[in-house]
């Protein structure tokens, strides 16, 4: 009796074993009226649509040291909750050196009220907020996760992680449409799955830089980030970089519009292909003939594009290049953006500037090319990328320009001549006028060397072209020639039979929704018979072209006289050559585009050459 009382007195007075303070926090009571304000701010879509929020939850813990048969225990635990690991639970419930340890952190009311019912002492249930995501895989990749304690790990959640947790109250409104979001879904997706894909990207942008969507696949629930695999964790639109193909083109045609050095008129030689250090150029599909801007990008001509890229010159096409974002990750809110990959300047030759003009020998993130599309067509003007949407009353965005006006006219004009004649028709839409570009690029192994039969396909689309609201792009990573599209693509992978139908659909189901409604009868008529410029579009009165028997222009680099197998001249027009330089370098920041450029076609203007060599707008 004298042993057995000093053991009582040891263990309650003199060495008692207190209670962890959550497991006192679990068990005092509360009596408040109203829960507390959650820990993260809601993340709302450019409706309101709720994305992201934080509800009340409980997470289940023990106390290790209040547990006398932990297998058995463990055994009775999984009868309520069948998703634990019985042997991991009984692991953790016979760590008698610990007073606290997690069983499970997102428990629902039913489940709670389920494991309360089984009366197992030591278990008890600690009151938290839990980040929802109501739609599931829908934006994913945006919107990334949260760490158990509530942390931001990937996407906007970890970008902005100070700014939720900072002001809880006041929800984070994302410029995406989560509509449109599940539209480039479940097109992106289809388009996989025909082609037996590895994987695709999605995205849609406004003319000011506001990303309406951006798809990522394959991609898992939002939900469960912890446990989904990691390729389904990887990026495709901000962290793979990717050789965009003849998309490329996109740029090279801007460049030697802006130079002044070229117009849309100028006929280059595609009639054999080009052979330098080894290697050949050649085209798809091939005209062998003297071909004019229209279209070398309608047809796609690699010939031709080498031809305005020599033409232009290494320094141009680097300063243009890195003028539009090319040499740098891309500025759009998200963790995780890729840095582009590209030849040093001193590597970056004759062979260099040719296949980087329809997109070899570079690489970058979706993300990166889909914006400079953007500055391609609204105007001229270049914005940052940005998942924000627009605050009411908020003054409008403002950017840098990077080419006149009239180039980007002209651009939107040469895109609709693919779609119309070229190699995107697949792509077009009732009703709308759809502008656009191909790419299908090769695949780089591992040693360096490209892969005979597999490459990426893509296409890159404006809608409407003649008053452009938004621009939208598909890749598909890796598609594969299958049964089911046989009678389609006849076997064929590239960008105008794998990702032009993909974005054509797009554009239609969006279209009506975005409040972009389609052209009928006669109005669709006439606003196809004027905008556009005809595959050999006539050389304007007192002009001259360039073409057989004048192929190069003043100013002309000496890598077009070398591709030409012609002596570059002992006296080059070096300041034609430094006023063109000076063009392309151009960039004037804090420009918008004009009030009158959002909210009319450009129908009622024209092109004219001016006597300088400058392209202007002219009202009718």
């Amino acid at each position: 009796y004298l042993a057995v009382g000093a053991k009582l007195i040891d263990a309650t007075v003199l060495h008692p074993i207190k209670p962890s303070a959550a497991v006192l926090t679990a068990r005092r009571p509360d009596f408040r009226t109203r829960l507390a304000a959650p820990d993260r701010a809601p993340i709302l879509d450019r409706n309101g649509t709720i994305l992201a929020v934080s509800l009340p939850g409980a997470a289940l813990f023990a106390d290790p040291k209040q547990i006398s048969h932990p297998r058995r225990d463990a055994a009775t635990l999984e009868q309520a909750l069948p998703m634990l690991d019985k042997r991991a639970i009984a692991h953790r419930l016979s760590l008698k050196r610990y007073g606290f340890v997690y069983l499970d952190r997102d428990l629902t009311a039913a489940q709670e009220l389920a494991v309360n019912r089984l009366g197992i002492p030591g278990l008890y249930f600690q009151h938290v907020w839990m980040r929802h995501y109501p739609e599931g895989d829908l934006a994913a990749h945006i919107l990334g996760g949260v760490t158990p304690d509530q942390r931001g790990i990937a996407g906007v959640e970890e970008y902005f992680d100070r700014r939720l947790i900072g002001r809880p109250s006041k929800p984070l409104r994302l410029s995406i449409d989560i509509r449109v979001e599940d539209i480039v879904h479940r097109e992106v997706a289809r388009a996989m799955r025909d082609y037996q894909a590895r994987g695709a990207c999605g995205i849609v942008e406004s003319m000011t830089g506001r990303i309406v969507a951006m798809v990522s696949l394959p991609d898992y629930d939002a939900n469960d980030l912890h446990d989904a695999p990691t390729d389904s964790l990887f990026d495709r639109c901000i962290s793979g970089d990717y050789e965009p193909g003849s998309v490329m083109k996109l740029m090279t045609m801007p460049a030697a519009l802006q130079s002044g050095l070229i117009h849309y008129w100028d006929r280059f030689d595609t009639t054999h292909p080009l052979f330098v250090d080894g290697f050949s150029v050649t085209d798809y599909e091939p005209v062998h003939d003297w071909l004019a801007m229209p279209a070398v990008l309608a047809f796609s001509s690699n010939i031709g594009a080498s031809r305005i890229a020599t033409i232009l010159g290494p320094e141009i096409q680097r300063a243009w290049l890195r003028k539009m974002g090319f040499f740098k990750p891309s500025p759009v809110q998200m963790p995780g953006v890729q840095p582009p990959i590209w030849h040093p300047k001193d590597t970056w030759k004759l062979l260099t500037t040719m296949t980087v003009s329809f997109g070899n020998g570079i690489a970058m993130a979706p993300i990166i090319l889909v914006n400079a599309v953007v500055a391609d067509v609204n105007g001229g003007i270049l914005f940052k990328p940005t998942l924000l949407a627009r605050r009411i009353g908020a003054p409008p965005r403002r950017g840098v320009r990077v080419m006149r006006r009239s180039v980007s006219v002209i651009m939107r004009k040469l895109m609709r001549g693919v779609v119309l004649s070229g190699t995107g028709i697949y792509a077009r839409v009732p009703g709308y006028l759809v502008g656009g570009k191909t790419g299908t690029s090769q695949v780089v192994a591992a040693d360096g060397r490209y892969r005979n039969h597999l490459n990426n396909a893509s296409f890159m689309a404006v809608f409407p072209a003649d008053h452009p609201h938004y621009v939208i792009y598909v890749l598909v990573v890796h598609p594969k020639p299958t049964k089911k599209m046989q009678h389609f693509s006849y076997g064929f992978t590239t960008g105008g039979y794998v990702a032009a139908p993909a974005v054509g659909r797009i554009i239609a189901r969006i279209g009506p929704m975005l409040g972009v409604t389609p052209l009928q009868g006669g109005t669709l008529t006439a606003m196809n018979a004027r905008f556009g410029i005809p595959l050999k579009p006539p050389v304007p009165v007192g002009r001259s072209a360039l073409g057989p028997g004048h192929p190069f222009p003043a100013g002309a680099n000496r890598y077009a006289y070398i591709l030409a197998n012609r002596a570059p001249p002992k006296h080059p027009d070096r300041a034609a050559a430094r006023t063109a330089l000076r063009r392309v370098k151009m960039a004037i920041p804090g420009q918008t585009i004009p009030r009158d450029a959002r909210s009319r076609p450009d129908d009622p203007m024209r092109i004219e050459a001016s006597r300088g060599g400058h392209a202007r707008i002219a009202r009718r």
